[in-house]
């Protein structure tokens, strides 16, 4: 029989069974540790009980009923999240593109509310906001957008970490309402802007009266080290959107709202079937109260740091390594070459990795990975990258 399913995706050669933590197994009980949670979605690893527990108890009481009435659940999360966050409001959705689609249209509406017929975001290059029209356009790479064209207006694009250019538009450009930005480029390949990036992106926001909008899809929920990425910066955000280790692998978005960004959408403006719903939420609640009561956003700090103290160790003195770097459980490898084949290669090995922006290897592992293994995930790839790079050499 062919294959049902459209080849949207160029799949590796392995289908998973269960988990366990940092560890996955497959159809031939091979075992994996897992150094990409899914593409930083579970942070809890996997099967986490606490996190099952939540799921099988709301299962068996109530899955759905549509926001067409209150649910308990949603405004609970809601709560915990504005109070993690200094946030006001919030809306459900059911990925980070949805949670993106709403930030862009907070934005938009709220620069028709100030009277500006054709409202502009600024947006950064090399970035990554999703695959829908909307957040496709607004993404920094022609890879994404190439074959969908025309694409939607009203993104004005200028260069990850450099706050001078947004300066210049400000002077140049009166329809802008607002600017998106991840606080790290994820897919990118683990860019980190200056330190004081955010503060002076607030800082001229704040200024020109548009909308600070962060990505934090990939960011947020510890993995960065603190809750969400911007708090080391100490800064509130207006709009702020989230998703993959929301709720530790089930379906979940949320875009929130601070300010006068907060009361934009009012009834009809926007909505979802199935955002925010009762299973969705109970997840997400159970992956906050492990985040908190076992100091997970402290732990990726505290691990990232060892990882990339190990790295630097055994990639010393390596031709071919450019850089290594990271924040919390986002970490990179830059090599001088194109580097794709490492994933296969990791994969034979047992070790997940990804590579991305085609020179840079990601990892994202589980924020409840251990120190020992850690170490077998930095042993296992830095073997391998000497390889690559002493073959490639050869050749």
């Amino acid at each position: 029989m062919s294959d049902p399913i459209m080849s949207t995706y160029k799949r590796l050669p392995v289908h998973f069974k269960r988990g366990e933590g940092a560890w996955l197994w497959d159809t031939q009980d091979k075992r994996y540790l897992d150094a990409l949670s899914g593409i930083a979605v579970c942070g809890l690893g996997h099967a986490h009980p606490t996190v099952k527990a939540a799921l099988c108890q709301q299962a068996g009481e109530l899955i759905h009923t549509s926001n067409l009435y209150g649910i308990s659940r949603q405004e609970e999360l809601g709560a915990t999240l504005t109070r993690l966050s200094g946030m006001d409001k919030v809306f459900f959705a059911n990925s980070g593109a949805e949670a993106n689609e709403a930030a862009i249209k907070i934005a938009r509406l709220y620069g028709h509310n100030r009277d500006i017929d054709s409202p502009a975001i600024v947006v950064m290059e090399n970035s990554f906001h999703g695959r829908t029209l909307a957040t496709l356009s607004a993404t920094g790479s022609r890879k994404v957008q190439a074959g969908f064209e025309p694409l939607v207006s009203g993104f004005v694009r200028v260069p990850h970490g450099d706050a001078e250019s947004l300066r210049i538009v400000a002077q140049n450009n009166p329809n802008v309402v607002a600017v998106l930005v991840e606080p790290i480029q994820g897919e990118g390949g683990i860019n980190i802007p200056p330190d004081d990036y955010l503060n002076q992106l607030r800082d001229i926001c704040d200024a020109n009266e548009w909308l600070l909008m962060l990505d934090e899809i990939q960011t947020g929920m510890g993995r960065s080290g603190r809750m969400f990425a911007h708090q080391h910066n100490d800064i509130i955000p207006d709009v702020m959107t989230l998703a993959k280790g929301l709720a530790n692998g089930v379906p979940i978005g949320a875009c929130l709202a601070h300010g006068a960004a907060a009361e934009v959408l009012g009834a009809g403006t926007h909505g979802s079937t199935f955002g925010g719903n009762p299973l969705a939420c109970a997840a997400a609640s159970a992956v906050i109260d492990v985040l908190e009561s076992e100091q997970l956003a402290e732990r990726a700090e505290q691990l990232g740091s060892k990882i990339l103290a190990d790295l630097a160790d055994a990639l010393e003195g390596v031709a071919g390594v450019e850089e290594i770097r990271g924040c919390g459980l986002l970490i990179a490898i830059e090599l001088d070459r194109s580097c794709g084949e490492l994933v296969t290669t990791a994969l034979e090995q047992g070790l997940l990795i990804n590579v991305t922006a085609d020179t840079t290897v990601r990892l994202l592992p589980p924020l409840v990975m251990s120190d020992e293994q850690s170490d077998e995930m930095v042993n296992i790839l830095a073997e391998l990258i000497k390889q690559f790079l002493s073959t490639d050499q050869d050749q």
